[in-house]
């Protein structure tokens, strides 16, 4: 442990910075509308979750939809339920999951080493891009990076030179829980994410001696009282559950490309870039330091190299990709830099702070030409007030690098740290909420304000070889697809009276309804035209229209 002096810093002060922090963090939850897909998917079942009472069976617009478990739905539910219906409520859990493992990181580095190194994790983990973009989108990676972390923290924790044997017991009982939690965010990764890089740290160091303090008996007691309950009563009720959500959610995910989510196999080495920013350079400092770890128990910089690596390779070499699924990898690498800015020397980290500081100026620079990306998808008033947004987020960036900059003039380090911190943590929401502009093109939230009047109880809703995830959402209540089938393969299959899979039968529903409002695409407006069918166009974007009957 390092019991170097911690820097003076009064408790009034370091929780007024955590309080900024938390205003900053939580503030920005609602201010965007929600986008396709992820983030109107995870709302509408979590939504229909809460106005069915059926808390088991999830379904997304009314279908059966098990590609992943329950916790996140309940969780988005019990926001709703205490926030209302609303974007913040929608977010919250990965807002919420986001700022807990900020606050794990830091916990476990100040028990590590020292009350400097704690506030370092904190601002390393806090400051850091991808786990700012992360906690403020709402998909399950934040929600299952969270687990992961705590269930890393519980273990550094109870595996810790100087840990008591009820200290041990305690952390460990922990770690179980967490791996729980990441099983019910997301399924076998809770489990195979912390066993991977354990075995390969003992296979690479051959210690061995933690498998005996795993307090197996208890935790996987613990593990499976908190685990086995839904999976029981979710196969129970669904007889084709366990098949599709282990064998094909897990393993031809995996294994095939039946997702359609490939990617070479340096797919996220851009999103470890600029997810790392603003400490993407000192990533090579990182790795030495964390290999060269000779510490005489566990080698937490080893194992914390290896959980990272071990994550990132797994994930490359998966056939279903998605930037945000290394998300796990970036809490750990904010305890390594957590302890490499405790050793280090101030001067030392004035030539990392050049590339993000570059990034920011030539965004800033970027603004006055930003017009000349529009195009018919998306227009000068889509991407003008996005590109205002970055701007200002580039300038308070470079501000704060600035202050950065002097402070490790005077050899405050800790000042540097988070002036650089708190600019990223700004930068990086302001310019999130800038996507706003854009995000209205991949959302519903404009076009059900507008087509309210046609929304009656009485109104039949279609949604016609075209699917926004946010539509029944911000409508409220399911909508009937028609001839769209992507992931409601599974829910169509079992229950086909709840779709259509003809056009056909949409055009003799839609003559036959007293009210009806659809969406769809230009195309399947032209082709339905011709035929004659009765619409009014009552919303167009560039992307997508909304018909109703005359």
């Amino acid at each position: 442990m390092n019991h170097s002096k911690a820097t003076a810093l009064p408790r009034a002060l370091e929780a007024a910075l955590w309080l900024l922090f938390a205003l900053i963090w939580f503030g920005s939850l609602g201010y965007r509308g929600l986008i396709h897909a992820d983030e109107g998917r995870y709302a509408t079942i979590s939504l229909f979750m809460l106005h069915s009472g059926d808390w088991i069976t999830p379904r997304l617009n009314g279908l059966l939809y098990f590609e992943k478990p329950i916790l996140q739905y309940w969780m988005g539910a019990l926001s709703f339920a205490a926030f209302g219906v609303n974007e913040f409520a929608a977010r919250f859990w990965p807002g919420l999951t986001g700022f807990l493992s900020v606050a794990a990181v830091a916990l476990t580095a100040r028990k590590l080493w020292g009350v400097d190194a704690g506030r370092y994790a904190a601002l390393a983990a806090g400051g850091m891009a991808w786990i700012i973009a992360n906690s403020h989108f709402l998909s399950l990676d934040m929600g299952v990076s969270f687990f992961l972390t705590a269930a890393l923290c519980g273990f550094l924790l109870a595996q810790r030179d100087g840990a008591s044997r009820a200290e041990t017991r305690w952390a460990m009982w922990i770690t179980w829980a967490a791996m729980a939690g990441a099983v019910l965010s997301k399924g076998l990764i809770g489990l195979l994410i912390p066993g991977a890089p354990l075995v390969l740290y003992s296979l690479v160091n051959w210690q061995w001696a933690f498998w005996k303090r795993m307090h197996w008996l208890s935790g996987l007691a613990l593990f499976f009282a908190l685990t086995a309950p839904w999976f029981a009563l979710v196969s129970e009720r669904n007889p084709d559950f366990a098949h599709f959500f282990f064998i094909r959610e897990h393993f031809e995910r995996f294994l095939t490309t039946e997702h359609k989510r490939t990617g070479a196999p340096w797919y996220f080495v851009p999103y470890l870039i600029l997810g790392l920013l603003p400490w993407t350079t000192l990533l090579p400092r990182l790795v030495k330091e964390g290999w060269s770890d000779r510490a005489a128990g566990l080698r937490v910089g080893r194992l914390l190299l290896i959980w990272s690596v071990f994550i990132f390779a797994f994930f490359s070499k998966s056939s279903s990709k998605l930037p945000s699924y290394i998300l796990p990898l970036f809490p750990a690498l904010a305890l390594l830099l957590a302890h490499s800015f405790s050793r280090m020397a101030p001067r030392e980290l004035k030539k990392h702070m050049i590339l993000p500081a570059l990034l920011w100026l030539a965004l800033l620079f970027a603004w006055p030409f930003a017009g000349r990306f529009a195009n018919a998808d998306s227009p000068p008033d889509v991407i003008l007030p996005f590109a205002r947004f970055i701007a200002a987020g580039a300038a308070l960036f470079l501000i704060s690098a600035v202050f950065a900059w002097r402070a490790l003039g005077r050899q405050q380090m800790l000042a540097a740290v988070a002036a650089l911190s708190f600019g990223s943590l700004i930068a990086v929401t302001l310019a999130a909420s800038g996507h706003d502009s854009y995000g209205r093109l991949k959302g519903s939230k404009q076009i059900v304000a507008q087509i309210q009047p046609y929304l009656t109880p009485d109104s039949e809703i279609y949604s016609v070889r075209y699917y926004d995830q946010t539509f029944p959402y911000y409508v409220g209540r399911p909508v009937t697809l028609v001839e769209f089938v992507d992931e409601f393969e599974f829910g169509e299959r079992q229950e086909p009276q709840r779709w259509m899979p003809h056009i056909g039968q949409f055009v003799e529903r839609w003559r036959a309804a007293p009210k009806a409002v659809a969406m769809l695409g230009d195309d399947t407006y032209q082709e339905l035209q011709k035929q004659g069918l009765p619409m009014k166009v009552i919303y167009q974007d560039p992307r997508r229209m909304v018909v109703a009957k005359p």
